[in-house]
């Protein structure tokens, strides 16, 4: 059981708690605005509404007078009180904002002022609403009826025979489709643009718009996954109740407890056509790696321009990624179906690198999954060739390779793999190796040349870093389970091949996301699509002659299981082993091997095994109204776990990316404390890391990072122009802590 946290409060704090249970009055603004505490670099004051001060809403403090635009939000304590604290010097835009209240009037400020902020209660529900999390706006589509998937009515009613229920429906509007990419439920995704033109019904305009810019053969290819006709009749029908007047049913919670605590900082980076798939502070295995040093994202498909974020002198610059063969492909000539609402016919993305995942190692460099040539692999990779791992599973393409750099000398390293690469992880271990995972078949940077089943890789860093010899230091193994149960890798059968006793099995399994475990030298991976799964490897004495594997699928229509879930995404490990991950359905999963009944091997040991071995936890924000699946319509993308306490909610709580409650979640004793960013909205991370810069200055000296990047920032509050952002979550004491 994981030790509570205990927080300490100021004394005056505490006293003026026994005041206020005592006093059968409550505070005025005038009295509480007194007990605000302003500092030199702070701004602080008191919230009122119409009924008095408000609690739980957010303050913002914005600027553009530092070299990049910044801003930082806290939360109102039980009297509407705030402290914006640590401000950099400039001057600021400070308004609040609120569940049930319309925004302040900003007043303009500067650090070591007291600002009291009036904010006007809302003229109806529905204006209310706006400022509700996209969740909320996206649970209103009306998914099909699990019955009208049945054999007999699936065409008629316009459903694409790749569709066999409601729940596969789900992971392909969710977080194996649509909300991989960017935010929906959104002002800009829940209205049609009048840019886009005019047309004779909902469902006609969100034909063209999923034509759209140099994503929209993606987006139509989803269309067609789903069933073109259902789909677009969904959607043109939810577009249409929204602009009829329709608004969510439920309505969002205010911050409370610990998610009053917060004090999240901003800082913008990229330009307005690029986005973030994700960012990097420090190593994920020492926090205290680069404390208050430079931050360093990967722009992915957009450009192949990293952005650097100088945190401690708020200033952003970039610096361009190589490549190693000239012919590498760009996606500047990606096809452009249909005009952008935004951009025309510009494409405005240019990337041949698509850099995809950053990671930090134990020497201060920072390792990107980049592509650095075309798709054919070098002769090295393929049949024929000596290398072991050649020898067992030949691989004639890979879409995305290595490269890390090197801030000592200002360098990049190139590093051909004959694998695409996806995410990756270092393990504890002497060779401080890098475990790499392939990637689904034509998914982001895949050319589905890992081979029929998939395959996972590495690469002893130690050794390339004594040779510079990327052949010898790498390896990749198919995945195999001992199905004959003798405890060793055997002949096998391929894929999709009857099961034979005296042989083990490959299974097919492309990893997305890949975690080496700190107990036991393991590697864990997660497969999306329906139901998914995740496999556990064991790289044993001789790899990739002794690897075996281990397959556990999330527990779907399994009658031994407590809930029901489906389609992982991103997953990690906590200190202890167990494995977190994100699922379509709407929930946040752990797998504990430990809790396994059975054998973990042999005949029977295929996916269905140990469902013992799952728990899930339900994610915030409501279901979909006609969806009778436990689960909300959340669509997370992935799940980290605070291992070493970076954040102040303990150590190894998982948090997950709450990406249509614009918010992080952090799950603390079964509960999960919602860290929303409320301006600007639309906030969409697609991973999380943290940082210790200074152990002895408390709360200040240590934090969470990650990055706002959907693949559309014009979708976010602000519209065409906004950009990128990286974004600092601390937790204080209490809401007033300088």
């Amino acid at each position: 059981m994981k030790p509570k946290t205990l927080l300490r409060f100021p004394v005056a704090v505490i006293c003026l708690g026994a005041y206020l249970a005592q006093s059968p009055k409550p505070l005025n603004a005038q009295s509480a605005t007194a007990a605000v505490q302003v500092g030199a670099t702070d701004i602080g004051g008191v919230v009122t509404g119409p009924k008095g001060p408000e609690a739980g809403v957010w303050v913002m403090a914005e600027t553009t007078d530092l070299p990049t635009k910044f801003a930082k939000v806290v939360v109102t304590d039980d009297l509407g009180r705030y402290v914006l604290p640590s401000l950099p010097k400039a001057n600021y835009k400070v308004w609040a904002r609120g569940y049930g209240l319309l925004d302040s009037p900003a007043v303009q400020s500067a650090p070591g002022k007291t600002v009291n902020l009036k904010a006007e209660g809302t003229a109806d529900a529905r204006t209310a609403a706006a400022h509700y999390p996209a969740v909320y706006w996206y649970s209103m589509v009306k998914v099909p009826e699990e019955s009208e998937f049945s054999d007999a009515s699936r065409a008629e009613k316009g459903i694409s025979n790749r569709t066999t229920s409601q729940a596969q429906w789900l992971h392909i509007m969710k977080t194996d489709g649509c909300g991989a990419c960017h935010q929906l439920g959104d002002k800009a995704t829940r209205e049609i643009p009048k840019e886009l033109g005019t047309f004779n019904s909902s469902a006609d305009a969100w034909r063209r718009r999923l034509q759209s810019g140099q994503a929209g053969a993606n987006m139509v290819n989803y269309m067609v996954t789903l069933g073109q006709k259902r789909m677009l009749q969904m959607f043109g029908d939810w577009t249409d109740r929204v602009v009829a007047g329709e608004y969510p049913k439920t309505a969002p919670p205010r911050p409370q407890g610990l998610e009053r605590n917060i004090v999240i900082s901003m800082w913008d980076w990229a330009d307005p056509k690029s986005y973030l798939h994700d960012e990097i502070s420090t190593d994920k295995l020492n926090p205290r790696m680069n404390p208050g040093g430079l931050i360093y994202g990967s722009p992915e498909l957009s450009t192949d321009f990293i952005p650097i974020l100088d945190p401690v002198h708020n200033s952003a610059t970039r610096m361009k990624i190589p490549v190693r063969d000239s012919k590498t492909p760009s996606t500047v000539k990606d096809v452009i179906p249909q005009p952008s609402p935004y951009w025309g016919t510009e494409p405005i993305w240019n990337s041949q690198a698509i850099v995809h995942n950053p990671m930090f190692d134990n020497q201060g460099r920072i390792w990107f999954t980049s592509r650095i040539r075309p798709v054919d692999n070098p002769a090295f990779c393929k049949q024929g060739s000596a290398h072991p791992s050649a020898k067992w599973t030949p691989l004639a393409k890979g879409d995305r390779q290595l490269s890390y750099y090197d801030p000592k000398t200002k360098e990049f390293t190139l590093i051909d793999t004959c694998y695409s690469v996806q995410h990756l992880n270092f393990a504890e271990d002497a060779n401080h190796t890098l475990w790499l995972s392939p990637g689904p078949p034509g998914g982001e940077g895949s050319a589905g040349g890992t081979g029929d089943g998939g395959v996972v890789g590495w690469l002893n860093t130690k050794m390339f870093d004594a040779t510079h010899d990327e052949q010898k230091s790498q390896g990749w193994s198919a995945l195999i389970l001992d199905t004959n149960g003798n405890g060793k890798r055997d002949d096998y059968v391929e894929v999709g091949k009857p099961m034979d006793p005296s042989k083990d099995m490959r299974i097919s399994a492309w990893f997305y996301g890949v975690v080496p475990s700190p107990t036991d030298g393991s590697i864990w991976g997660s497969v999306v699509g329906f139901p998914g799964k995740i496999v556990r490897v064991s790289p044993g004495a001789n790899p990739p002659e002794s690897t075996l594997a281990e397959v556990y699928e999330v527990p779907w229509n399994n009658p031994k299981a407590a809930v029901q879930g489906f389609s992982p995404r991103g997953l990690d490990i906590d200190r202890n082993g167990v494995v977190w991950t994100v699922l379509a359905s709407g929930h946040l999963a752990s797998f504990d091997r430990r809790k396994c009944k059975g054998p973990l091997n042999g005949p029977t040991a295929t996916g269905q095994h140990c469902p013992e071995g799952w728990s899930l936890y339900q994610l915030p924000g409501p279901q979909f109204e006609n969806v009778k699946l436990a689960g909300s319509a959340e669509y997370p993308y992935y799940v980290w776990v605070d291992q070493f306490n970076t954040f102040g909610l303990g150590a190894n709580v998982p948090i997950a990316t709450g990406n249509g409650n614009d918010a992080l979640l952090a799950l603390v004793n079964g509960k999960f404390v919602v860290l929303r960013v409320p301006y600007p909205m639309g906030f969409f991370a697609k991973n999380v890391d943290g940082r210790i810069d200074d152990p002895n200055t408390g709360w200040k000296g240590k934090g969470l990072w990650t990055t706002d990047g959907t693949r559309t920032p014009f979708h976010m509050e602000g519209g065409k122009g906004s950009q990128a952002k990286v974004v600092h979550f601390q937790l204080r004491p209490d809401p007033l802590a300088r």
